[in-house]
Parts: C-alpha cells; structure tokens; sequence
C-alpha cells in the first residue's frame, strides 16, 4: 500500500468505515488490520452482504449447525448470526467508541427491510434487536421512509442509537433530521438524557446510475457527488439552526452525516471516485472493502468539501438535461426499498437451502 490517504482522511476529520462484515474479516484479522493500518474507525451491514457471505463459502456452517439444533431458523437464526459478528465487531471498535467519547466506533444492523413502510414493527424489533445485542456502539438501522421517520422518532426517545438508511436528497435528509431533534426533544421534556446517537446516511452513486444513459457524457458521474455536496450545506444548517443548538445546549451530539453506496459502479470512472470528492469534517463515509483498498492503494490526498457544497451549476445543468431532481430522489427510495425487500428473500432463501442441506 502506497498512499497515506486514509490517515488524511481521518486526521481531516471524516470517519472512514467499513462497508462489509463476514465471519472470515474477524477470523483472519482483517478487520483489526484496517483499524490499526487504515484509520477505520467503524463499520456497516447490509443482507446483500450477509447474504454473499453465507451462500458463497462454508465460514456461517458450523454456526448455523448448532442453531438449528437449538431449534432456530429463517430470520431468527440470521439476527443470531448477523449479532454475533456484529457483537464481534462491536469489541474492537470499543477502543475507537471510548477514545472518541462515544461519537465514534459503530457497528450496524438492519431491521428487517419488510417493515419499511410498517411503523410498529419497525420500532419493535429495533427494540429487540437492540436488547438482544447488548452493545452501546450498534446503530439499528431504519429506512427514513415516511413510516420509517416516525419509527425513528420513537426509536430515538427509546434511547436506541439510530442509523437512518436510504436517504437520497436534502429533503429527505432534513426530514431525517427533524426526526432526529423531534426524539431528543421528547427525551429532554421527559428529563432523560439527550446524548442518544445517531447517523444519516446519504446513498450516493445510484444517482449517477440512475442517469448514466440520460444525460450528456460531460455530465456523466457528476450527479451523486453533486447531491452529497448539496446534502452537506443542509447538514451544516441543521448543525448551525436554533433549534439544534437548544438541543446540543442540553447535552445532544450531531446526527453525523454518513456518504454510502460510496463504491464506484461505472469501470470508466476513478475507482475512489466518491472518496475523495466528499471529504468533509464530522461526517463518515462508508466504504465496501475494494474501494478502501483502493484509496489506500492510489488516494490523493483529500481536499475538504466547501461549507455551501458548491455544486449548484452542476444540479442546473442536470435539471435543463430533464432531470427532475426530486421525483428521481422518490423513485430512487422506493426502488432502494424494494431491493431490500428482494435482497431480504435472498437472504433467507440462502440460509434455509445451506439449512437444508446441513441439517
């Protein structure tokens, strides 16, 4: 490895996490390596790629053997593998987490991606979830659907440290957000604690995919850095308002902005390509093993994102090629949504066919 970029990166101020989680990155020691050699001070979790563990190699047999003698299958048997490595994770990012005074140092599980739009079922299992894992630096992650947000708001007066998923614009950020404060304000009236964390996370290259074959080629993998940057100046504004500086007054920290889906899709395109464009103080990105090694590889060193983002003309010029901005902030949502939903089957799908096949 060749570059010092991802210690620029972290002294600049941005957490760099891990997208991806498997029984073999902790048995091999892969992940204590990039904590110690690559300044990663945290990690992310999806089914996809709980999924493309436990149906490509045989690392998850012997556990899922011993759970299906205790008589669990389908999704109770994954939240039990999913929280043992989390948990696993958990533990040697809890230096990072006691160091950072807590700001730092997270893990994060999904709830099940067929409560998206069901309030109630959400904020149960995020509750369960939570209790069952018994860790103070695991984000429960929540959709920031319009019924994942009043999820989230309760979630956040329960006291659950919140990981909001697919957002894609700035409203949906703010709405996020508001969402956020909204549950510390409720805990501060009911004489509780305000210092519940929480991070937004902002889903950034399915914009350029999403126009790739729509605009002109000057324009092309311009969009999603364009949107970050956008999101970015409302982040420093919901920072700098009133209303959170009330909040921070009484003992609340930021809901961190976090930059995912940071993997380049397009081959012709720098492979770092949303790394360095959105180095930002006080924020994460969240990056998928290839792309950190990458940027460890052959990263320039990073230049902080302006505080007004600073990309209005290339937003115009996306809106004049007949990009409706957002509409296509709604319809990446709802797909988002649905390939979880779908990504969710496959998961199970995975696991009952290795249960069959080892029971």
């Amino acid at each position: 490895m060749t570059s010092n970029a991802p210690l620029m990166l972290h002294r600049l101020g941005q957490s760099l996490w891990l997208d991806n989680i498997s029984k073999n990155l902790l048995d091999s020691g892969a992940l204590v390596r990039y904590i110690d050699e690559l300044s990663v001070t945290g990690l992310t979790s999806n089914p996809t790629i709980f999924d493309h563990a436990i149906s490509n190699n045989d690392w998850y047999d012997r556990e899922i053997r011993r759970h299906l003698a205790d008589g669990k299958a389908g999704e109770e048997l994954f939240f039990n593998l999913a929280i043992q490595d989390l948990g696993r994770a958990a533990d040697l990012l809890r230096p990072v987490y006691e160091r950072t005074a807590t700001v730092d140092g997270f893990v994060s599980l999904e709830v099940s991606p067929l409560f998206a739009y069901d309030t109630k079922a959400t904020i149960d299992q995020a509750k369960l979830l939570h209790a069952q894992a018994q860790k103070p630096n695991l984000f429960i992650k929540i959709p920031g659907t319009k019924e994942g947000l009043a999820a989230i708001e309760k979630s956040i007066f329960a006291g659950i440290p919140i990981n909001v998923t697919l957002l894609f614009s700035a409203d949906q950020y703010q709405e996020a957000a508001w969402a956020y404060m909204t549950g510390l304000e409720r805990r501060v009236a009911a004489g509780l604690s305000a210092d519940v964390r929480s991070v937004a996370s902002l889903f950034v290259s399915r914009w350029d995919v999403a126009v790739a074959d729509k605009v002109p080629a000057s324009l092309r993998n311009t969009l999603g850095v364009a949107v970050s940057k956008q999101v970015y100046q409302a982040y420093r504004d919901i920072l700098e308002s009133d209303r959170f500086q009330r909040l921070e007054n009484a003992g609340a920290r930021p809901q961190r902005l976090l930059f995912a889906s940071t993997g380049t899709k397009d081959k012709t395109a720098p492979d770092t390509l949303y790394i360095g464009a959105l180095a930002a103080p006080n924020t994460v990105n969240t990056m998928p093993e290839a792309t950190l090694l990458a940027f460890a590889d052959h990263g320039a060193p990073p230049s902080p994102v302006s505080r007004d983002g600073g990309e209005a003309a290339v937003l115009a010029a996306h809106a004049e090629a007949g990009i409706d901005l957002p509409a296509l902030a709604a319809q990446l949502q709802s797909d988002g949504a649905k390939n979880f939903v779908k990504s969710w089957h496959e998961l199970l799908g995975a696991i009952e066919s290795k249960s069959q096949v080892l029971a």
